[in-house]
């Protein structure tokens, strides 16, 4: 199976034969995938060389012109270290793009902490206006990108080596059910939907998957909650843990609840290792999930 990041390459360059608005615009990572499609389209596929802030600038310029820009590089250096830009010529702007990540959490543990980036959704989430897109598979990848690149507003779609071992429908932006039962309401997102159906296997618990993050879908959340004997949530986010506890604490506001936020812990574990070793590592492997949450939900 090939890799999300594989699969942007292959769709991107479609969609640059396609729609003469695209415009690709790289900061040297990935550029080896998209020969061809510089070749063909010298005007609109832009490479900047290592220089991040450029990068983000040169998208936010090329959409104040009509076109509709898609940025692209490690999310460590899409978010974090331009994030000024990203706040000033997207938003400040009020133009449109997408901003395609790779890398996500610990993706490339060999390349250090420099090529990390747990807190990207968190940090995306203080900015007015952006759909957050985190898909579980490449199938889901391909199809959120082609949905981005053909509307309009600000979206940032953050690409993992990790993945699910199928795709499911990406029909809509909200919440989709998995698994019902009775108890807690687990949220699933992206790439750590298996895990968390591997963690509740036999547990009374509804699992839901989320995709598109940004908005958070509160009324799916709601009906779960509605529909089982217990108001106990718990996220399950292949980033900064908590990033959503604000969302859904928001959304059953005027409902008696509890919220437990797993994902990467603020610790920064500084052994390379393997992208399986950093999942066990923050308690994001199956058993390690299945131990956290059924201690939540015995107490």
């Amino acid at each position: 199976m090939d890799t999300m990041r594989d699969r942007f390459i292959t769709t991107t360059s479609e969609l640059l034969d396609e729609d003469p608005r695209l415009a690709l615009v790289l900061a040297e990572i990935s550029r080896d995938g998209f020969v061809a499609a510089e070749r063909r389209h010298p005007d609109r596929v832009i490479n900047v060389g290592i220089r991040e802030q450029l990068l983000v600038g040169v998208g936010g310029g090329l959409a104040l012109t009509g076109l509709r820009p898609i940025v692209h590089t490690f999310a460590s250096f899409l978010v974090e270290r331009p994030f000024e830009q990203v706040k000033l010529d997207f938003g400040h702007q009020g133009v449109g793009g997408v901003l395609v990540s790779a890398g996500a959490s610990y993706d490339w543990p060999a390349g250090g902490f420099t090529h990390m980036s747990p807190g990207d959704v968190a940090l995306m989430d203080t900015l007015d206006g952006w759909t957050v897109e985190v898909p579980g598979h490449p199938d889901e990848a391909e199809a959120l990108l082609r949905r981005a690149a053909a509307g309009d507003g600000r979206v940032y779609l953050r690409l993992s080596l990790q993945s699910n071992d199928r795709a499911r429908p990406v029909t809509g932006p909200g919440f989709r059910t998995v698994r019902e039962g009775r108890g807690a309401v687990v949220i699933a997102v992206g790439p750590m939907l298996d895990n968390v159906l591997a963690a509740t296997e036999g547990l009374d618990t509804t699992v839901l998957y989320a995709t598109t993050v940004r908005p958070f879908d509160r009324e799916v959340l709601r009906r779960a909650v509605a529909g089982g004997t217990t108001a106990d949530v718990v996220l399950v986010e292949p980033y900064l843990a908590g990033t959503s506890t604000a969302a859904a604490n928001d959304a059953l506001s005027d409902t008696p609840h509890r919220v437990l936020g797993l994902g990467v812990a603020r610790r920064e574990l500084r052994r390379y290792g393997q992208l399986e070793e950093h999942l066990a590592g923050h308690g994001l492997d199956p058993k390690s999930l299945r131990e956290r949450i059924s201690a939540f939900l015995r107490h």
